[in-house]
């Protein structure tokens, strides 16, 4: 009994110390990765104003980086078929023993193909691709260990909630993710692993970028109580959208398959079409994250709120 204890104690100990690994290169990879993108969203925008400006130079730039983003991208997907998409499928699949994936080349690859799509200003979130880079790194820490696959999961598990940490200074999203979306069940050493991975990435991520959160929205009024009807209309709004979306994009991938074109040449569909987008609306490229910032500053028109809607939900 108390050789069991002990054991007990010492496996918990060992999940807590190789958690704050997976947290600690999660954040480091992921604040890369939001910089990078920050830094490259920022330089497609400042072309595309440029070529609203009328300068020619500036078109065929994007022109030319689209087209080249869109081989490089074909190329590292056609190598690694894993890093389509936003990744937590993938992530799904791996911890269910559905898929087995490389984590090196899973890493590397999803990040340069994560940095180079959200970065040109497609509509695309970094919350699926860090998530898959934070499992990535977990899974390549337990292969290391030549753990088996039952603790191998928990080592991913705790990468998915460091990268989701990461991405927006979100620990705590970062956990009830991997228990509400991958485990749908609490386990201590799950829960532990994912906490501590999580904490120390956004401990990383928040020396990286400040203790500004990702959306600071500023000091906030308490809501009236007698408006309390307008959040359950929301929320069945939004939830019918969601069903839509999912609806919408299931669909996509079925009229995306009758195209006699290789699946890894898909993506140069989205580069061609977020031109004219970007000429004439850079503001609102990229995850969307300025875009809800801008609406507390800046009054939009009902048409005006319904495009924008509309556009980004077909993008």
């Amino acid at each position: 009994m108390i050789k069991k204890h002990f054991q007990l104690k010492t496996d918990k100990l060992s999940i807590v110390v190789y958690a704050t690994i997976i947290g600690l290169f999660t954040g480091l990879v992921v604040s890369l990765f939001r910089f990078s993108i920050e830094k490259g969203l920022y330089f497609f925008q400042t072309l595309y104003i440029a070529v609203s400006h009328g300068h020619l130079t500036a078109l065929l730039l994007v022109l030319v980086f689209n087209l080249l983003i869109g081989l490089i991208v074909a190329a590292l997907l056609k190598k690694e078929p894993n890093i389509s998409g936003s990744g937590i499928p993938q992530v799904e699949g791996q911890l269910m023993g559905d898929i087995k994936a490389d984590w090196w080349s899973t890493l590397w690859r999803k990040f340069i193909a994560g940095i180079l799509a959200i970065g040109s200003g497609l509509m695309l979130g970094r919350e699926g691709p860090s998530i898959q880079l934070g499992s990535s790194i977990g899974q390549g820490l337990a292969q290391s260990l030549n753990l088996s696959h039952n603790r191998s999961k928990t080592f991913i598990a705790s990468g998915a909630a460091a990268g989701l940490s990461a991405a927006f200074n979100a620990p705590l999203a970062g956990v009830m993710f991997v228990l509400e979306e991958i485990y749908h069940s609490i386990s201590p050493f799950v829960w532990v692993g994912a906490l501590v991975a999580a904490s120390v990435a956004d401990f990383v991520s928040t020396v990286v970028f400040g203790q500004k959160p990702v959306l600071a929205l500023g000091y906030l009024p308490i809501f009236p109580v007698k408006l309390y009807g307008l959040l359950v209309i929301l929320g069945i709004i939004l939830g019918v959208l969601g069903f839509l979306y999912q609806k919408t994009l299931l669909f996509s991938l079925t009229t995306y398959s009758k195209l006699k074109l290789p699946k890894y040449w898909y993506g140069l569909i989205p580069l061609i079409l977020i031109i004219p987008v970007g000429i004439f609306w850079p503001n609102i490229l990229g995850g969307g994250n300025g875009i809800i910032l801008s609406l507390q500053k800046m009054s939009f028109s009902l048409p005006l709120l319904f495009g924008l809607v509309t556009l980004r939900f077909i993008f």
